[in-house]
């Protein structure tokens, strides 16, 4: 059988030859008609374009490296897929590679990305140090999502952790809680610890003594929002709320609180942050912050793309959303109900 050229594909679809090499490169748009056109013709033809070729030509590879924390994650889940939108139809493919929340693996998987002849970089959280990150940002382009790097403060696409988890604890203050116990992530992550504050500072602006006895730290998965929960009850830790820094751990904890026979909300509200696919299935629905994962790993991937071509970047602006659903209710004690605090804006960090 005769070999397919692109020379045929554009016979077939009518357009010239640069036309259909645009359509398959990815680097410039096609009128959306011809773009058809040039695909329906391919596919009759069986043409496949040849990508090592076409990096040969173009002095490119067309990689973009993606370095994440979890694949199976359902939070970087929905960010991979965001990035997979994004660079659909322009030439370019990702590869991933994952740190396992582990310093080490990290700086493992990071490694194994940059010896390959990659394009750009984009970096969801992590470890790897800001020195590192500016070091590669020399030598590539490079998006940071969900973490701030200094000194590349215009490729970092972030949120603010702080006002959301504060947002979430004002919210059980708001419902007349005042014995809140906290599940935070690891602290060896800008989002945990800044969530962490935040939950702190809402105590500290509604006149609330924080206890130590009722801040447990879990890891951001499942397993470890169940011990958690263990661990307070086997403190005698008293509470009429559960905060925690992530939806996943939420999960734990509310099986914990369910094995305990504690009701939710009736006996205890509990509050996650994340607000994945599954926490309007939970029972009851999850009350928790909701932050644009998907939309985040979209605009990483028109970032990269933009940094590629040459675009001045201007990172966009993320905002959260708390979701209120049916996991947290008032408290049942008599309470006197304080006013909000003083501030002008409640939560602005000094």
């Amino acid at each position: 059988m005769a070999t397919i050229t692109l020379e045929d594909v554009a016979q077939a679809a009518g357009v010239s030859v640069s036309t259909a090499s645009r359509v398959f490169s990815g680097t410039t748009k096609v009128r959306a008609d011809k773009h058809a056109a040039v695909m329906k013709a391919a596919d009759a033809l069986g043409y496949r374009p040849n990508a090592i070729a076409r990096s040969l030509a173009s002095g490119r590879s067309m990689l973009i490296g993606v370095l994440t924390q979890d694949t199976s994650s359902p939070f970087y889940g929905e960010v991979l897929r965001g990035i997979e939108q994004g660079l659909e139809g322009s030439g370019y493919s990702a590869i991933f590679a994952s740190g396992h929340w582990r310093v080490e693996e990290e700086a493992s998987a990071l490694h194994g990305l940059m010896g390959r002849p990659l394009d750009g970089l984009i970096v969801l959280g992590g470890h790897t140090p800001d020195e590192r990150l500016s070091t590669l940002a020399a030598q590539l382009p490079l998006i940071a999502v969900g973490r701030g790097v200094q000194g590349l403060e215009t490729q970092c696409l972030r949120i603010d952790n702080f006002q959301g988890s504060y947002d979430c604890a004002r919210h059980l203050l708001e419902l007349g809680h005042r014995r809140i116990a906290y599940i935070a992530g690891p602290a060896s992550h800008r989002d945990a610890r800044d969530r962490l504050e935040g939950f702190r500072r809402a105590l500290a602006d509604w006149k609330v003594d924080e206890d130590p006895n009722l801040l447990v730290e879990g890891d951001f998965l499942e397993p470890s929002g169940l011990m958690a929960v263990e661990a307070l009850f086997s403190r005698g830790a008293l509470f009429s709320a559960l905060m925690v820094a992530n939806d996943q751990m939420a999960y734990g904890a509310r099986l914990g609180l369910y094995r305990r026979g504690i009701r939710v909300p009736e006996d205890i509200s509990l509050i996650g942050f994340d607000d994945l696919s599954s926490s309007a299935f939970t029972t009851p629905p999850l009350t928790t912050m909701r932050q644009p994962t998907y939309e985040m790993g979209v605009a990483a991937a028109e970032a990269i793309l933009a940094a590629l071509g040459g675009t001045p970047l201007t990172p966009p602006e993320f905002r959260v959303q708390l979701i209120v659903r049916e996991s947290t209710a008032p408290t049942h004690r008599d309470r006197q109900r304080l006013p909000p605090p003083d501030p002008q804006y409640p939560g602005e960090r000094l």
